[in-house]
């Protein structure tokens, strides 16, 4: 063993057996997420020193490239009954060039304190106008 020799890593994606890469350290790369399917991955790296023993580290990470899905009226786990009103929406990020202006905001409805609030103010004011006069 030399004094210059280095560490070497593997880098895999999930249980794949072939690894994206072999590098010698430090290493810099790119992980292009646009080749993997939305959802929950696993980043798994080797290190081998030059003598030969190994370490490992796995990186939980989730890719979300498709459309962002916006539920408003249905939450995971909710008890429901009846008919329910549910508001969905899909929009996608566009590309790193352009911001796409259409459909890249979610509507929502009123919250109800909000209408709270307005039922109150009003009724302050007509208190209000009712006792002045």
């Amino acid at each position: 063993m030399t004094m210059n020799e280095k560490s070497k890593v593997l880098i895999f994606i999930d249980d794949d057996l072939q690894p994206v890469g072999e590098f010698t350290t430090p290493v810099r790369f790119d992980l292009d997420t646009r080749k993997l399917v939305d959802g929950q991955h696993t980043l798994k790296v080797i290190g081998k020193d030059p003598l030969g023993k190994e370490g490992i580290i796995h990186i939980p990470f989730t890719v979300r490239n498709g459309p962002a899905i916006a539920v408003e009226g249905l939450k995971p786990n909710d008890i429901v009954d009846d008919v329910l009103p549910v508001m969905i929406n899909a929009y996608g990020k566009g590309d790193q060039k352009r911001f796409l202006i259409d459909g890249s905001e979610t509507p929502r409805s009123i919250p109800s304190w909000l209408w709270a609030l307005i039922i109150l103010f009003i009724g302050w004011a007509v208190y209000y106008l009712i006792t002045s006069l």
